[in-house]
């Protein structure tokens, strides 16, 4: 298989591009994105080659800003359709039993928005700790170790209020 003097031209090109390019995208991204969206500015440069000017490297930033905000944009759009999926699939909320030992308590529980309750219950019911809920809410642990202190201190508020202290 013969080579192309183009394509010869363009790896030699994209050779010089690369650490400038990866330096210039680990500064504005986490490596993971990086990584894509340096593979994406490379294939973009070389559908448009044509268009290259003889000093590429500024407009191979242009290309990588803008591979880099469609890649930003992409994530957007999938973290807003995991959380309609989310609230979507979640299951209804279910009052408390009727034999349940403090009614206080499931009525602040209750009083909580959705969210804060959710928290309170992964960590009060099934023992969890701010890592770990972080995981399965998908919020950063430190999200939900100042979400989880906020909710706990409007349960004691609010149980306070009715002179109930569990």
């Amino acid at each position: 298989m013969e080579v192309e003097p183009r394509q010869t031209g363009f790896e030699t090109v994209a050779q010089e591009l690369i650490e400038p390019l990866r330096r210039y995208l680990a500064r504005r991204t986490d490596s993971a994105t990086a990584d894509d969206v340096l593979s994406e500015t490379l294939l973009v440069a070389w559908r448009r080659r044509d268009e290259m000017p003889a000093e590429p490297l500024a407009w191979a930033y242009a290309v990588a800003r803008n591979c880099l905000a469609n890649a930003e944009r992409t994530r957007r759009r999938q973290d807003r359709l995991l959380v309609r999926i989310w609230q979507l699939a979640r299951p209804p909320e279910q009052a408390p039993a009727r034999d349940d030992p403090d009614p206080a308590l499931a009525g602040a529980l209750a009083r909580l928005s959705s969210a804060d309750a959710e928290l309170v219950r992964l960590w009060a019911w099934e023992e969890l700790g701010p890592a770990e809920i972080a995981e399965v809410v998908g919020m950063s642990p430190n999200a939900v170790s100042i979400r989880l202190h906020r909710a706990r201190k409007k349960m004691k508020a609010m149980l306070d209020e009715e002179g109930e202290r569990p």
